[in-house]
């Protein structure tokens, strides 16, 4: 046997089989999404309106929640947390992050799991690591962190950024040792086709910045022993931008991104599932 054989780690192993699933899980949603556009389109049965308004539904609704300050966001998800702790329901998985996580619409978020959001809208890295104790008490069995395009928007540096997100696993993984904490990649934007009202900072960060920051991110989670979930290929257009389909402006997700994200949590909690047995 070589000895490249004998030294390749058994954690990267799992980390390709678990993104080659998710690749093909991908592929495989796309061509049904294909089938069923060209099905729809040569009729309109009821079961297409189900649809279509099922799809209306997944929309993020900003609702009343958009205009409250930062303050009112940590009263808000403390109450929810707290709600949290004292019942404990089963298989609670928690989503940690900014507005992507924020805005996951309830109905897409995969099932048979008792789902905490706690993202902030224009939420940063270290803004989250400072509120992470508004769930301490909570008792998860999963937490879900995605978190860096904000920071990257308002122009902080890349160690500044990576230190943070050290301080978030270390203090999850005290925090909550049974928890399984998974740390997710930072998505592409749109790049010159996005049409978010902050395009121009959105531009000034390359894609090629995100994806090298996201391997030095998986580094980061593969030595602090927790799991990361790569997304970036999964929304990424041959160009490397956030796949038009899958975005509403560039920067946030359309219910098409989150159905590819549902997607992800599903096969990849299914492969966790079984390796533990």
């Amino acid at each position: 046997m070589s000895t490249s054989a004998k030294t390749f780690p058994i954690w990267a192993f799992f980390s390709l089989l678990t993104n080659g699933l998710l690749m093909l899980a991908v592929i495989l949603l796309l061509w049904q999404q294909q089938r069923l556009t060209a099905f729809f389109a040569t009729t309109t049965s009821a079961s297409q309106l189900n649809l279509n308004s099922k799809l209306q539904a997944a929309t993020p609704n900003l609702g009343p929640r958009h205009q409250l300050n930062y303050q009112q966001w940590l009263d808000i998800l403390k109450q929810e947390a707290n709600v949290a702790a004292e019942k404990r329901p089963p298989h609670l998985n928690i989503l940690v992050g900014d507005s992507l996580s924020l805005w996951f619409p309830t109905e897409l978020l995969p099932e048979n799991k008792n789902w905490l959001n706690q993202g902030i809208s224009g939420e940063t890295s270290n803004g989250l690591l400072k509120r992470l104790d508004l769930f301490d008490r909570a008792q998860p069995e999963a937490i879900f962190v995605m978190i860096g395009i904000n920071d990257l928007i308002r122009g902080t540096g890349d160690e500044e950024i990576l230190d943070n997100q050290r301080q978030i696993i270390s203090y999850l993984r005290k925090l909550h040792p049974t928890a399984q904490i998974v740390v997710q990649s930072i998505l592409p934007h749109g790049g010159e086709e996005a049409t978010w009202q902050g395009r121009d900072k959105l531009l000034a960060v390359t894609n090629t910045r995100i994806s090298q920051l996201n391997q030095q991110l998986q580094n980061i989670a593969n030595k602090q022993g927790v799991k990361y979930l790569d997304l970036y290929p999964l929304f990424a257009s041959k160009e490397g931008n956030l796949r038009r389909e899958f975005t509403t402006d560039g920067l946030h997700l359309s219910p098409e991104g989150y159905i590819v994200w549902r997607s992800a949590l599903q096969i990849y909690s299914g492969i966790e599932l079984k390796s533990r047995l």
